[in-house]
């Protein structure tokens, strides 16, 4: 009996894990977006191998060349090698991202749950300081939270998160208000566990979805944020390789070669795109009423 028990539990693991996998697999905007953030992260990683050049050396014997066997991508206007500096600037946005959305994460949906859960005057101070964040434009905030700190990757990286905590904390209180009123959280008040407990044990884990489909959305607006901010001279000081900074020294060298805008352009474009489409998969993938509809 006991060994037929243990074949049983191991179908019925098989069979989850089954389905778990053709979920993923006819998703497709998530294969694309995990496609496209998998292809990311591994740029950064190994961005000394794939670069076959010093980001920053200059050689101004090749200034401004077209995509070659030597240069795949072109040079920019001191010389320097396009994709290498493409490469080593993924590093800065997959810094920039990450840290972004764990400032805006861990904080969003402390104050979120917070509020949310308890309520009254502690619900009421905190969405009203959540509302006067967002009463700025997020580019505006960021550029004047970087002018008071001073251009550098840390404090862009602060910047972007203190401007999208608001918006991670106005999705998990939403889901707070939603779940704190069920019947599981009736039965732990009821056997005496305390409110944090209750609040992270239970509610919490029920609540994490939207945030995480949020924090994609973020990743993206965060590269875009960085790379507009580096654009405008007040982001990452040069001659960091950024893909914003890339764009704004070539401005000027658009009637010689469009290369050195095209290339990062491009680059930003599609990894803002990947990143939009994972948040879509991802939202899907976690709803499982979506999920029954598709099938």
């Amino acid at each position: 009996m006991e060994h037929l028990d243990k074949r049983t539990i191991f179908a019925e693991n098989r069979a989850r894990r089954s389905r778990l996998a053709n979920r993923i697999l006819t998703n497709k905007m998530l294969l694309i977006g995990g496609v496209v953030l998998l292809a990311m992260i591994s740029t950064a990683l190994l961005a000394p191998l794939l670069a076959g050049y010093d980001p920053q050396k200059m050689d101004f014997s090749s200034v401004l060349t077209s995509p070659s066997s030597r240069h795949i991508m072109g040079t920019d206007q001191f010389g320097r090698d396009i994709f290498s500096r493409i490469v080593y600037g993924a590093r800065v946005s997959i810094e920039v991202g990450l840290a972004s959305i764990l400032i805006g994460f861990f904080g969003g949906i402390t104050i979120g749950a917070a509020a949310g859960y308890l309520g009254g005057l502690v619900d009421d101070l905190l969405m009203r300081m959540m509302d006067g964040l967002l009463a700025f434009p997020a580019l505006l905030l960021a550029i004047g939270l970087v002018a008071s700190m001073g251009p550098s990757l840390k404090t862009v990286c602060i910047s972007i998160g203190v401007v999208y905590i608001p918006r991670f904390a106005r999705v998990m209180r939403s889901s707070v208000l939603a779940e704190r009123e069920k019947e599981y959280v009736e039965a732990a008040r009821a056997i005496g566990q305390s409110r944090f407990k209750i609040l992270v044990k239970h509610i919490g884990p029920n609540c994490i979805s939207p945030v995480l489909v949020m924090g994609t959305v973020i990743f993206a607006l965060a590269i875009i944020i960085e790379a507009t901010l580096s654009f405008l001279g007040i982001g990452l000081p040069p001659p960091t390789p950024s893909w914003g900074t890339m764009l704004n020294e070539s401005r000027r060298y658009l009637g010689a070669s469009i290369y050195p805008a095209l290339f990062p352009g491009l680059v930003i474009s599609f990894a803002v795109l990947g990143l939009n489409l994972l948040g879509d998969g991802l939202r899907d993938f976690l709803d499982p009423k979506i999920y029954a509809v598709k099938r």
